[in-house]
């Protein structure tokens, strides 16, 4: 990755931030935010000061309300450089705990892909889900295709050829 394109993503980063520092204050909640660049992407984490039942709110069931502020902080990095951003949030490590779960789910699947010899087809999934798939299942050598439409697409587990 070049040093322009490094600045580029940091600087994605910082309108974000600068996005969610703002909607923390409307709220009156208190929280640290990290900023860093990673598999060529802007990342920006929010976390908890204190206890981590108010960020939990920001996450929302199922991450509905965390998928929902990813987009609005990618809104608001478009508005200000004119150019879509592939931003990941993550609030209170939801991602993190979730994309451990997904592995684990996956590597369930694709052992039973193996054992039956048969495609196995996953429940719906977000895109940052289906792609947590997704690479667990290229790791271990086998293929997957996104099926169906949004909100029912998911992940179908094929067996190697």
């Amino acid at each position: 990755m070049t040093d322009e394109t490094r600045k580029a993503l940091e600087n994605e980063g910082d309108i974000a931030a600068d996005f969610l520092e703002e909607l923390l204050d409307i709220l009156d909640m208190d929280g640290d935010i990290d900023i860093s660049v990673e598999a060529g992407r802007p990342k920006v984490a929010v976390v908890a000061d204190g206890p981590n039942q108010d960020m939990k709110r920001l996450v929302g069931p199922d991450g509905e309300v965390l998928e929902a502020l990813q987009d609005l902080a990618r809104l608001a990095v478009q508005s200000e450089t004119g150019n879509m951003s592939r931003l990941m949030l993550d609030i209170a490590d939801f991602r993190a705990g979730r994309k451990e779960q997904l592995a684990e789910q996956a590597r369930a699947a694709i052992a039973e892909v193996r054992e039956k010899g048969a495609p196995v087809a996953m429940a719906p999934m977000n895109a940052f889900e289906r792609k947590v798939v997704h690479d667990v299942v290229l790791d271990a050598g086998l293929v997957s295709e996104s099926d169906g439409e949004d909100p029912h697409r998911h992940v179908v587990i094929n067996p190697a050829e």
